[in-house]
């Protein structure tokens, strides 16, 4: 599985958050700046070439679906980078920075070791 371009993964949430479309369904998601049809359907055609994307035939239209989930790109790609480059491999690292920085309260630090507890 190789990284994607950004609007490549623009159009992955997308697809992401419809489940399945047909590329005017995905035009909605695209207001600023607004994508051509030909644009999405284009990028959707390159996801499927790198196997994200999958599609139904309905004559000479097709519908997507995602072949990935949206968690298993997001360990591969978002995540392990984001704490590997910013946090030096460290996610105590990523939660103290969010700590320090107000962006975690007390009661939600408390909700995730109730959720590491549990497993």
């Amino acid at each position: 599985m190789e990284k994607l371009t950004n609007k490549e993964e623009e159009i992955m949430q997308a697809l992401w958050k419809a489940e399945s479309a047909f590329i005017k369904d995905l035009l909605p998601f695209f207001t600023s700046p607004p994508l051509h049809y030909n644009t999405v359907s284009t990028i959707i055609r390159n996801l499927e070439e790198k196997g994200y994307v999958g599609h139904r035939s309905f004559g000479n239209t097709h519908e997507y679906f995602p072949l990935i989930s949206k968690e298993d790109y997001q360990n591969q790609f978002v995540i392990n980078k984001l704490v590997g480059d910013y946090f030096d491999n460290s996610y105590k690292n990523m939660v103290s920075y969010f700590a320090q920085n107000d962006k975690v309260t007390a009661d939600e630090l408390r909700e995730i070791l109730r959720m590491i507890e549990q497993g």
